[in-house]
Parts: C-alpha cells; structure tokens; sequence
C-alpha cells in the first residue's frame, strides 16, 4: 500500500496538469512548439536525475530516495502556475522533471522488492494504481476546468492533500539500504546499460513516447483536430487513461497466462491498431476508441520491461531499472515536445504517425530479442 501510493499521487498529480495543457498554453499564450520547449524541460530534468538515482540508492537505499523525490514532487507543482512567466516555469518544470524521474525509478525498484516477496508478477498492478490515479487525475482536472477554477488553486490545493498521502506512506517503504548484488559486487556508482539491458531499453523507449505522446497531446488533439472545447478533451485523456488502467488492472494475470514475450507482441500490436484508426479518420468516436486501443497497448508493456530489468542477475533492482529507464523514459519526455515540434511544422495528426511507426519498432524488437522463456 505504501509503494502504491507513490504510483498514485505521481499519476494523480501530472494528470491533473496534462488535462488542463490547452488552458496552460493559453495562461502563457504560447505556441505548440514553445509549449514542446517547456515540456522538453521535464524531459532534461529526469534525464539529469536519472543517470545518478542508481548511484544513489546504493548509499541511501530506495526508501530515502522515494521519500524525498515523492515530496519534492508535490512541493514543485504548483509553482508551475504561479506566475505567468515561460522562464519561470520552465525553471520548475526542470525541477519537477528531477523530482518525477528520481521518483519513477526508485519507486520501481520498491515494487520489485515487493513483487520478490509476493512470488507472482505484482508489478503491473502497481502501474495499475499510477493509471487509475491518471485516469481520477483527468476526471478532476475536467471538473475543475468545466467550474473554471484557476490553475493555481486547482494544483496547490490537490498537492497539498498528495503531500499528506506521500510523507505517512513514506515510513511504510522497503529498506534496501543495505541490500548487495548477487553477484556479491560492489554496486555503488552509475553503471551504463548492460547489453542484456539496451535491447529492453529501447523496447520500453519506443513504448514511451507512445505513452508520453498520448498523455500530453490527447487533449490538444482533441481540441485542435477533431475540434471539440476544453473540458471534452480532457475526457479525451481521460478514456485513454481508462484504457490503461484496464489493462494494468488484468496485466499481472495476462502475463501469468500468455508469458511477458507473446504479451508483449500483443501490446505492440494493439497501439498500432488504436493510434492507426484514430489518426485514419477524424472524429469523436475514432479518436475515443482509438485513445482507448492505445491505452491498452501500452498498459503492460513498461511494467513488464520494469520486471525484466529490475531482476538482471547482478545488481540491485533500482539500479538495473536506472538502466532501462535512463534509456525508455528519453522516450517518455523527449518524445511529446518532439512532436509538438513537428506539429508546428507537419499539423499534429502527422506528427502523431512517426509514434506509429515506434510501435512497429517496438514489434520487431520483441520478436527479435526478447527469451521465450522471459
């Protein structure tokens, strides 16, 4: 339950903020691009933090590490809105990109431990609990859009509660401070990827900027393209989240019954499907039932990754996923501003198809290399 409310306050919280992106771009009155920018901050941010989280945890543990970058988390938000100045968010967007990175990869590594002790896949529920407070996170940030709420109040009084939930679940957590490789190595400092790793690394980066993509754009596309008002794009969200939910809720016993590699080629299969028919044809139901398909597709596919790595023989479970992560989450945080790039340039719907063609990436890298037996 401790871990689980890590995964939720961090779904929770981002959803609120990415379900109310149209209205933040307007509060700077900025461009798709400018907006890409702001959002390629968070992306430096985790990509600062990640590289040493590993490092890290071999001298504070996981627990410590969880403790503070969940705390910083919610601290950092609202600051995002409190003044209408680009340089002064992007500033705390830097930092809550630290924050978010630190958090995802040590708190991974707890749902590891936890899976350990369980003796059965667990960590997918995990994610379950990150997709339903997504999904919770986008039904309220609808409702404070629909009752014109400003965004401050709106964040700040949601962090304020999440902090609560962060600082009791913080004394619950999995002590592994002291916890060696089993290879009996010396873990301490960053390692790069491991070749055992890389293959898993680039599956999980091709999954995240699909997951990335649609957690930042699902709402501008609804808005710009198919051309419906604030509060129904970000239901838009909303159904994309509620179809990762699903599939995270039933993932653990999906990858009991099929295995991680046939589970996987399913993923990769069903976002191409959904991405296919939203961007084929533009309307509310497409986009909807599209949304939903992608959901799906990307629901398991990270958790597993997450598994697969956080078990390689030799170090430390937040130290492989540190690996992984430094590799797939580029996805997750370069991609979106990567495509609010191209859409300047391309439209938004034409952006969206180079997403398309990772899932295709993401298809033949499982074939290829991932064990059977995995």
């Amino acid at each position: 339950m401790a871990v689980s409310a890590f995964f939720f306050v961090n779904g929770f919280l981002y959803a609120n903020l990415m379900a109310r992106l149209p209205e933040l771009q307007s509060f700077y009155n900025i461009s798709n691009s400018v907006l890409g920018t702001l959002l390629f901050l968070v992306a430096a941010g985790a990509m600062t933090a990640m590289p040493f989280t590993g490092w890290l945890t071999t001298k504070y543990g996981s627990d410590g590490i969880t403790r503070v970058s969940g705390i910083l988390f919610c601290l950092f938000t609202p600051f995002i809105v409190l003044y209408p100045n680009v340089a002064f968010a992007g500033f705390f967007l830097f930092l809550l990109g630290t924050a978010t990175g630190s958090m995802d990869v040590c708190a991974n590594g707890q749902a590891v431990y936890v899976e350990r002790l369980w003796g059965k896949p667990i960590i997918s529920s995990f994610h379950a609990v990150f997709s339903i407070g997504m999904a919770l996170g986008a039904g309220s940030g609808a409702l404070f859009s629909h009752f014109d709420i400003s965004l401050l109040i709106h964040l700040s009084s949601l962090c304020t509660a999440s902090l609560f939930i962060v600082i009791i679940a913080s004394f619950y957590l999995i002590s592994d401070k002291d916890d060696v490789d089993e290879s009996g190595e010396d873990s301490s400092g960053f390692r790069w990827p491991s070749k055992a790793i890389i293959p898993l690394g680039i599956i999980a980066l091709c999954s995240m900027i699909g997951e990335g993509s649609m957690t930042d754009w699902s709402a501008i596309y609804m808005n710009t393209v198919v051309g419906q008002e604030p509060t129904f794009s970000a239901i838009a969200f909303g159904v994309y989240a509620g179809g990762m939910t699903l599939g995270r809720l039933f993932g653990d016993k999906l990858t009991t019954y099929y295995g991680r590699k046939k589970l996987l080629k399913y993923d990769a299969i069903c976002a191409i499907i959904g991405l296919g028919i939203a961007l084929a044809h533009v309307s509310v139901f497409t986009a909807f039932l599209g949304f939903f398909l992608v959901g799906l597709g990307v629901a398991t596919a990270v958790p597993i990754i997450f598994s697969l790595a956080g078990n390689t023989k030799g170090v430390k479970p937040a130290v492989g996923i540190a690996m992984a992560t430094s590799i797939g989450y580029t996805g997750f945080f370069v991609g979106p501003p990567s495509i609010g790039f191209l859409s300047d340039i391309f439209g938004l719907r034409l952006a969206l198809s180079v997403v398309l063609l990772l899932f295709g990436l993401m298809l033949y890298l499982v074939w290829k290399y991932i064990d059977e037996k995995a």
